[in-house]
């Protein structure tokens, strides 16, 4: 049996029409006016394409023709077209604010019976003025990294 069989795509009335209209229409991107088309040319109630065949036509490769083909089949047509949200983004620590905060502490005297300031201390110093709930030293680092401050 094949994947085409197993998944096979039958596209409403209304969902041929918004299909349509985000394949022709305005300013879209192209992964999803290419998964529009895939579905468009892969229905069942009108003269189905071939994967191989749609995937030639379309400039894709028939993985992916079979991927957006399952996707619609058991999750429905907005997550079939829709780009997947990006996973294990890294999102930022410190807002402005907590950055400018990071380096006014960074350019006072170091704590009693240090030299100066190590990422360590600094960052637990963060922790202890409240301005985070915790933060890994190497972030405090890359973040005085971008900052054009003198620390000496």
């Amino acid at each position: 049996m094949a994947l085409k069989d197993k998944f096979v795509v039958r596209l409403t009335a209304e969902q041929r029409e918004e299909l349509q209209r985000l394949a022709t229409t305005g300013a879209r991107s192209a992964a999803l006016i290419t998964r529009a088309r895939i579905l468009l040319l892969a229905d069942a109630d009108t003269d189905a394409w071939p994967d191989d065949q749609i995937a030639s036509a379309l400039h894709t490769s028939p993985a992916t023709v079979a991927r957006v083909r399952k996707k619609f089949v058991q999750e429905g047509l907005n997550k079939a077209i829709q780009r997947r949200p990006p996973t294990g983004r890294q999102y930022r620590k410190l807002d402005g604010a907590q950055e400018a905060r990071l380096a006014a502490v960074a350019c006072t005297p170091p704590p009693e019976g240090q030299a100066c300031w190590t990422m360590k201390l600094l960052a637990d110093k963060l922790v202890e003025l409240e301005v985070v709930e915790s933060i890994d030293p190497s972030t405090v680092w890359r973040t005085l990294q971008k900052t054009r401050s003198s620390r000496g």
